[in-house]
């Protein structure tokens, strides 16, 4: 299977109605956080903002609310039920039920932490739920610890492992690059899923068609940046594209935020809080030309 990596053809967002409301652009839920990781949430839902989302809630701990809801009054949050460690509980899974009837989206995964329980809690969230999700970090640590549940999808999903995540989803120590691409088609085709396989010439496949992103750089080699990408893929995937091309317009603003900011600030000091702030600038570009606005 020949990869595309011309970005020319890359989906797009419609243009506004004049008559929109925050109805028309979905409600994004970010599922995440735990004691000292709740920097990571917060970036999954700024960013599902600056992507487009018409309403972005938070469920988090309820000992990392405070600090969550302190960082950005546009979203609303949530507490869920938490350990002693500051993780989620068992517990938490009636209220994020409940929260999902509302949700047009859900990211799973951004600061979790590990445990026995939410090793549980994931797995019964992917395989059970019916509402769209897209699932990182922890929340791929959960399962790839109980990898059967991988091909049980309870609606549509996209996965975004980094190349030592995406080898543990596959039981295996790593997964040389050369051989990458071809292990997440496969991957994707068994498992139903949309794959997004990160690193230099992030690979976004869902089994079928599978494309190879050209933007970004390695200033976006930080912590934190995969959090930026998840809220975003989210925020698309909300506003109506369909999962394949909301990962690929999203990896690609992705790379040109990262692109973006490099060249305002240099490689070496970016963090990835810029890649947030330029996401703007990247969304702008990408619009389609004013003449295909509806009336």
């Amino acid at each position: 299977m020949q990869a595309i990596l011309n970005q020319d053809d890359l989906p797009r967002l419609p243009r506004r109605r004049p008559d929109a409301h925050k109805g028309s652009f979905g409600l994004a839920l970010v599922v995440g956080g735990s004691r000292g990781m709740s920097g990571a949430v917060t970036m999954a839902g700024m960013a599902a903002l600056r992507g487009g989302a018409g309403l972005v809630r938070l469920a988090v701990p309820d000992c990392c609310l405070d600090v969550v809801a302190g960082y950005e009054p546009s979203y609303m949050t949530t507490p869920l039920p938490c350990d002693a460690e500051g993780r989620l509980v068992a517990s938490a899974r009636p209220v994020i039920d409940d929260l999902t009837e509302s949700a047009t989206v859900v990211a799973l995964g951004p600061g979790l932490g590990r445990s026995d329980e939410l090793t549980e809690l994931v797995a019964g969230l992917y395989r059970e739920l019916a509402v769209p999700m897209v699932v990182d970090a922890d929340g791929l640590n959960a399962l790839a610890a109980d990898p059967g549940v991988l091909a049980q999808p309870g609606g549509p999903r996209v996965l975004t492992p980094h190349p030592g995540e995406f080898a543990r989803l596959l039981g295996a120590r790593s997964v040389p690059a050369d051989q990458r691409q071809a292990a997440a088609v496969e991957a994707a085709a068994r498992w139903g899923a949309t794959l997004v396989v990160k690193g230099h010439r992030t690979c976004i496949t869902d089994g079928r068609a599978v494309y190879v992103n050209t933007t970004g750089n390695p200033g976006m080699a930080t912590g934190g940046s995969g959090d930026v990408l998840t809220g975003l893929i989210t925020a698309l995937w909300c506003q109506g594209l369909a999962p394949l091309d909301a990962a690929r317009l999203g990896v690609h603003l992705h790379g040109l935020a990262g692109d973006l900011a490099a060249e305002a600030l240099g490689e070496a000091a970016m963090i990835a809080s810029d890649l947030i702030r330029f996401l703007p600038e990247a969304l702008r570009r990408s619009e389609p030309p004013a003449t295909d606005c509806p009336e």
